[in-house]
């Protein structure tokens, strides 16, 4: 039986309407834990963009690409010990994740499909107090950025607004 651990390099996707309200996820596994969109790369030549991509399509049913969202690189990185209680997820020896991180602004606040296995609940709030909301130090902070970094929404990677 082959085990797979999961790759150490993750992103963080903040979803965000215009108004600056952002989408928080009930962890499944963590009652209590309220987060943005995080997941791992499924393969080390996966780009942070397509794990962005692929993540925000598994855990919230939206898709980044789709017309009207804007996927933004905040150029962002967070380096943090794992939890020890998500060590096991990991090869031996890995203590830390890198975490990129972006931004989706979708034209307005809306229910998302969750997927259930990783997450039981959502809500959307004002950035403030999402932020104070989240259990992830750097979830938060990411959060505390978005009225700063708020001109990114109105332009894709691509460099077009909107799509």
């Amino acid at each position: 039986m082959t085990t797979s651990f999961k790759i150490p390099q993750s992103v963080l996707v903040v979803i965000h309407t215009p108004a600056l309200d952002v989408l928080l996820i009930e962890r499944a596994d963590a009652p209590g834990f309220w987060q943005s969109v995080t997941g791992s790369k499924d393969a080390e030549h996966e780009s942070f963009v397509e794990t962005a991509v692929r993540e925000v399509s598994e855990e919230t049913g939206l898709d980044a690409r789709g017309y009207g969202h804007v996927l933004s690189d905040w150029g962002l990185e967070n380096v943090y010990e794992i939890y020890p209680q998500w060590l096991p997820r990991y090869g031996p020896g890995i203590t830390h994740n890198t975490e990129h991180v972006f931004g989706l602004c979708i034209p307005r606040a809306m229910p998302v499909r969750l997927s259930a296995r990783e997450h039981r609940s959502q809500i959307w709030l004002p950035w403030a107090q999402a932020a104070d909301r989240c259990f992830s130090p750097s979830n938060a902070e990411a959060i505390a950025w978005l009225p700063r970094l708020g001109a990114l929404a109105s332009r894709s990677l691509d460099g077009t607004a909107g799509h």
